[in-house]
């Protein structure tokens, strides 16, 4: 299988821009930001490598990094793997993780990432409790927002992300979820975040995510009441874009996902990226300052060559063949 190759970063985190004294953000100003952004990380990326993967797992990896190949070119699988801790977050798994976002942030040939697990029947179950109990008090902190910068990473990559629940994610192991843009879940996965039962409260934006996956009120139901629910009831509440059934291999979810990332791969990758942070950034502003900020995005993709290779093949009535450029 083939492995990340060394490759320029395509595009930042879209940060918004300085607000007039009326609230609002014009145009010029949202144009200007996003071109200095990318010009940043350009130079950046120019800098510096890219880690490469392996695509399998070592023996006793926390985290299996799978490139894949052939019409799923474009497709990377992170695959949890600590079936002894049933994928509870340590820190090496956070070590790793970042390690593995930071690498597929910089690859613009990734065009979509899936997070699943290696290990039947559970997906991760949030902190590792054993490990956190040995720490000393002045060490929970800052391993607390290790994990939150993690899934804040997470939530910022540049390309779709698809998590696939094929067994229980609790706690930090839902917040990690929260942070993809698409959920699927099998039906009998487990879902909750459970930390006002161990009297502290979600630490990995899970008081943020979930409110805006599923509204305010219901959030605060779930997280106050400690609620576990199983794929059928998230998916009636919209905390999941599908449920599915669960096979005897026990991965009905990453097949899911896997045939969702194959409906993703043949569209423009660079309009995807574009779109994902219209939207991103767009929800979290104004309608007009929102619509600038679409604005802004459809400007990046004007002049790429993805755009006119698209409109040859419209006209010669073939599949497109985008490269990302």
């Amino acid at each position: 299988m083939a492995v990340l190759a060394r490759c320029r970063l395509l595009f930042p985190a879209f940060r918004p821009p300085p607000t007039h004294l009326d609230g609002t953000c014009r145009l010029q100003d949202v144009m200007q930001h996003v071109l200095i952004r990318r010009a940043q990380h350009t130079r950046l990326a120019a800098n510096g490598g890219m880690r490469q993967y392996s695509s399998d797992a070592k023996s006793g990896d926390d985290l299996s990094v799978r490139c894949l190949d052939g019409d799923d070119s474009g497709i990377v699988v992170f695959g949890i793997n600590r079936p002894k801790a049933k994928n509870a977050i340590s820190k090496n798994l956070v070590k790793m993780m970042s390690e593995a976002v930071e690498s597929v942030k910089k690859n613009n040939k990734v065009r979509t990432v899936i997070l699943c697990s290696t290990v039947p029947g559970v997906f991760c179950a949030g902190a590792d409790l054993k490990e956190r109990a040995k720490m000393d008090q002045r060490e929970v902190g800052p391993f607390v927002s290790k994990a939150r910068a993690l899934i804040t990473e997470l939530g910022n990559l540049p390309m779709p992300t698809i998590a696939a629940i094929d067994g229980a994610a609790l706690g930090g192991g839902l917040e990690m979820a929260l942070a993809c843009d698409i959920r699927i879940a099998a039906t009998s996965a487990k879902m909750g975040l459970v930390e006002t039962k161990l009297a502290i409260i979600p630490g990995a934006g899970g008081t943020q995510r979930l409110p805006r996956a599923i509204g305010v009120s219901l959030a605060k139901e779930l997280i106050f009441a400690a609620r576990v629910l199983d794929g059928t009831e998230a998916k009636a509440l919209g905390l999941v874009n599908h449920a599915v059934e669960q096979n005897e291999s026990g991965d009905a979810a990453y097949l899911r996902a896997l045939e969702l990332a194959r409906e993703f791969n043949p569209q423009g990758p660079i309009a995807i990226r574009m779109a994902k942070l219209a939207i991103n950034q767009g929800v979290e502003v104004d309608l007009t300052t929102g619509l600038a900020i679409e604005e802004a995005c459809y400007a990046q993709v004007i002049p790429t060559k993805d755009r006119l290779e698209g409109l040859a093949a419209f006209k010669e009535k073939r599949p497109p063949r985008y490269k990302g450029e």
